[in-house]
């Protein structure tokens, strides 16, 4: 547990240093320190798009945003029955929205959120923390749009913190405390933005870009 009032500067301290908040459950208020032995990292040229995403994803049934609606993918995110995201941690990554280092993708069918991702960003690396999905393949959608964002942007590191089956499917690995802390380091060298600007492609763009780097 932590000891320290954390605040948004005491939380990117800890991003740069390689360890994560987290806390047992939305009704616990307390916080703890993450360092895993074995880290989740998805590689940005090693994306894998499966045939049956890649045929929904041309198909557009969803229209993408950056960074429009935060707060609803934080409690799209929250929104189950067992979550780490408590009230402080929502409080903390809407603080980090607003400094600049807070970013989401946003997945939208109509004017319904359906899925999305969110996350930190220093330097040159992007934390991902959670990611939700209320309809077929929003979430790996986001996923998707968002490890080409990171592309263009000159992002070198997508952090997961932990692997899942979903995410191995999609290219995730699992690497140990060493490796990811010299990955971090050398992310952390360079001097990059999120660039919640700039457009987002067509899909036909973002497959087509993913297949030329996996």
């Amino acid at each position: 547990m932590t000891d320290k009032p954390l605040t948004p500067e005491l939380l990117l301290q800890a991003y740069a240093s390689g360890v994560f908040p987290m806390a047992e459950s939305r009704e616990d208020q307390r916080i703890f320190w993450v360092d895993p032995r074995k880290r989740g990292i998805l590689p940005l040229n090693g994306f894998h798009i499966s045939r049956s995403l890649r045929r929904r994803m041309l198909r557009e049934p969803y229209s993408l945003s950056l960074d429009r609606d935060f707060a609803g993918v934080i409690e799209g995110c929250a929104d189950r029955s067992e979550t780490w995201i408590n009230a402080t941690i929502k409080r903390l990554y809407l603080d980090l929205f607003d400094m600049g280092h807070g970013h989401s993708i946003e997945v939208w069918e109509g004017a319904h959120l359906v899925g999305g991702v969110y996350g930190v960003t220093l330097g040159g690396a992007f934390f991902g923390e959670s990611m939700f999905s209320r309809r077929v393949d929003a979430s790996k959608i986001a996923l998707a749009y968002l490890v080409d964002h990171l592309n263009r942007a000159g992002f070198r590191l997508f952090d997961t913190q932990f692997i899942t089956e979903h995410l191995r499917s999609l290219g995730g690995q699992e690497i140990s405390r060493e490796r990811y802390h010299k990955r971090l380091a050398r992310a952390m060298a360079v001097d990059t933005e999120f660039q919640a600007k700039l457009p987002l492609p067509p899909a036909q763009d973002v497959v087509q870009r993913i297949g030329q780097t996996s």
